[in-house]
Order: structure tokens, then C-alpha cells, then sequence
């Protein structure tokens, strides 16, 4: 373990296919208007939109609808979103639906009553919030981003070209989440698999840093092992309840900022990932997806004692007879069959990348220093064509 750090984490969580019961005692804490957050419209075929909005008329609440976020959240939804919670005086923003309807919603509790533009204050000049934060609750229906869990909010901007996240404090985290593995059966599977590789995204990015001796390794080697294994079952079988139930809580737990703790992280996947889809507005997981084996493989001379780690410990490679770098080599390929097994996209051009727009993906992403190799813009449009099968 390495340097001082603190943890806390305000979220509190009601797991199980009973949770949603849960979000009565919670309603009791907070004030008249609750503005309902969702996105197009799934919530109402599959009942939960019913059953929620029955428990807010219940307790007596005033609703406002916010609905139709889409899946990568533009700036201009954030601004109607945010004048909207404050010409309505909203006491809890409440978000049914997956990260995208998470992130969004704390974006809107920071920029409500924000006096400058949130989008330059919050995304482009990374500062904290310093007017009132409106409180946001969750009932998550897709699992991947974490956003259940923590204060990240990604936007997009696609005017500029950019999708850009503001990892917010704690004052900014859901103060309750509702979890009910059940509520993520009827995801298409295009979306399920890309929320699977979000979730192990998520995990390598922490993993694949530091030098040292990290206790968090130890854990992100458990929980990708258990999404490996529980994936594979969820493919076979979506209403795998078991199955479900464990993604559920290995997304959770891959960003609620516990793997962080104590050590560096990457994060370049994400920041190539989020250029390609400021630029094509592709499904995220996908993007990450992508452009993950190319990187790794760009990246495994300068990180080969982790990623020979990775081999042995995630996916079991022998080492008999093997150099380090086979050993590393073979896990890498592990990864990737483990990625086509499941159905991730791992060409690029499938998600709208094509030589012409290769610079202006490059332009647009954030060059990060926290892990093993900081990339120049050439390296990343390297890595962008690695990427196009």
C-alpha cells in the first residue's frame, strides 16, 4: 500500500428483489417535489414506472417528469434538466434507469442552482460544486457504471467533440440506491454484454497501475473472476437470477472508489473510449470494448509484472516454460476470447470509426499520467487503428 487516503461512502444500499419496498421509508426524508428522472421509456413497458410512481403518490409527493435522457447524456439535456429542477424547487431528484440516467441526474443536482455554466465549471475546469446540491436517489435497471455508487457524471458535448466526466465528492453521491436484480432481466443484450465489459473496464483500470503490493488488487482479482464466471451464465441465461444478482453487485462495488484507495490508476481506456463516443455517440461499454485489447497490448512492456499477474491470477495460465512476456501474452488472449464469448464489440468501425475521423478522436482525448505508459497523440491514433478490424 502506498501514500494517505480517506474513505467514506455516504450511499446507502437496499439489495434484493424486496429493495424497491424500501424506497417509502426513504421519501419520508425529503421534501415535497421529487423530480423523476428516466430515459425512453422501458420503465413503463416492464411496470416499474408504475409501481414507483405509486409509492411517490403515496407518500404524498409532488412529481415532476424529466424523461427521454438518452444514453450519453448531452450538455443540452443537462441545461433543461437543470432549469427545470429549479423552476420547480425540487427537494430529490429521483433516477430510474441505468448510469447514463444516473450521471445525468447528479449533474443536474450540481447545476440547478449553479450561477455560472455548469458544463465549462463542472466538465471542462473540473471544479467542485459551491451552491446547492439538490439530493439524488437511484433505483438502478442496468448495471455497468458504478454511478449508483459514486459522484461521476459523464456528458457529452457534441458541439466541441467531447464527453467528459466530473468525478464529484461525496456530497455529491446517491444518498440511497435501490437494487433489484430482477430490474435488469428485460435489458437488451447489446446492452447487458456492453455494461459487462463497463464493469471489468472499470476493474482494469485500477488494476493495471502501481508497483506495489495493493490489498485493493487482491480484491479486483476476486471480483473479475466472479464476473467472468457470472457473465458467462448471464449470457447463457438472462433470468439467471444468481447470475444477475452477483454482476449486480460487482458493478457496484468495481467503482464505489474502494479499488482506489491507497494506489495510481489509468483510466485511458475510458478517455480514448469517451472520444470515440463524443464523436459517434456509440453505446460506452462498446467503445471500451473496442479499443481495450489494442491498448493493453501497446501498454504490456510497461506493465509486465501486472499483466503477468493478470494471467496467472484471473485466468489461470500456466507459467511452466514460459517467458513472462507469453505468460502475459496468453492472458491477454484469455480476455479476449472470455470478450468475444460474451459478445462485446471489438472492431470499431461496427461502433462508427473510420480512417477520416481517427484525428479528431484523437484530438479529443484527455492524455492521463496514472498508469504504466503515458500515451502521445500518435500513440493514440495508433491504438484507434489497431482497433478497426
Amino acid at each position: 500500500m502506498q501514500g494517505n487516503f480517506k474513505y467514506s461512502n455516504p450511499t446507502k444500499l437496499y439489495f434484493g428483489e424486496d429493495a424497491l419496498n424500501s424506497l417509502g421509508d426513504e421519501l419520508r426524508n425529503y421534501g415535497q417535489t421529487v423530480m423523476l428522472c428516466y430515459g425512453g421509456g422501458s420503465i413503463k413497458r416492464n411496470g416499474i414506472y408504475d409501481s414507483i410512481v405509486e409509492m411517490l403518490h403515496k407518500a404524498g409527493k409532488t412529481v415532476v417528469e424529466d424523461a427521454g435522457v438518452m444514453p450519453n447524456p448531452t450538455v443540452e439535456k443537462l441545461y433543461e434538466g437543470a432549469a427545470m429542477a429549479k423552476k420547480n424547487n425540487v427537494d430529490l431528484i429521483l433516477a430510474v434507469g441505468g448510469g447514463s440516467t444516473i450521471d445525468y441526474a447528479k449533474g443536474v443536482s450540481v447545476s440547478a442552482w449553479c450561477e455560472e455554466d455548469a458544463w465549462q465549471k463542472y466538465y471542462l475546469r473540473q471544479e467542485a460544486p459551491t451552491c446547492r446540491i439538490i439530493p439524488v436517489g437511484t433505483v438502478l435497471t442496468m448495471v455497468g457504471t458504478g454511478s449508483e455508487m459514486n459522484g461521476g457524471s459523464v456528458i457529452t458535448n457534441h458541439k466541441e467533440g467531447l464527453k467528459i466526466g466530473k468525478v464529484f465528492g461525496e456530497e455529491v453521491f446517491p444518498k440511497f440506491t435501490i437494487l433489484n436484480p430482477k430490474f435488469t432481466f428485460t435489458v437488451p443484450q447489446y446492452q447487458m454484454v456492453a455494461g459487462f465489459f463497463d464493469i471489468m473496464s472499470h476493474i482494469m483500470e485500477q488494476y493495471f497501475a502501481g508497483d506495489g503490493d495493493y490489498t485493493t488488487d487482491y480484491i479486483a482479482e476476486g471480483l473479475m473472476r466472479s464476473l467472468i464466471h457470472s457473465s458467462r451464465k448471464a449470457v447463457a441465461n438472462p433470468h439467471d437470477y444468481e447470475a444477475r444478482a452477483n454482476i449486480m453487485w460487482t458493478a457496484t462495488w468495481a467503482l464505489n472508489t474502494l479499488l482506489k484507495c491507497g494506489k495510481p490508476g489509468d483510466w485511458e481506456v475510458h478517455m480514448i473510449g469517451q472520444a470515440i463516443g463524443a464523436h459517434t455517440d456509440a453505446t460506452h461499454g462498446m467503445t471500451l470494448a473496442a479499443v481495450s485489447i489494442p491498448y493493453y497490448k501497446h501498454i504490456l512492456g510497461d506493465g509486465l509484472h501486472k499483466f503477468v499477474r493478470f494471467a496467472q491470477n484471473v485466468w489461470n495460465v500456466s507459467t511452466d516454460g514460459k517467458t513472462d512476456r507469453q505468460v502475459a501474452e496468453e492472458g491477454l488472449c484469455a480476455l479476449e476470447k472470455w470478450m468475444n464469448d460474451i459478445g462485446v464489440v471489438t472492431d470499431s468501425t461496427q461502433l462508427g470509426v473510420c480512417e477520416q475521423n481517427i484525428p479528431a478522436i484523437a484530438d479529443s482525448t484527455l492524455l492521463l499520467t496514472g498508469g504504466y505508459r503515458t500515451l502521445t497523440r500518435d500513440e493514440v491514433i495508433d491504438i484507434l487503428k489497431q482497433s478497426m478490424k
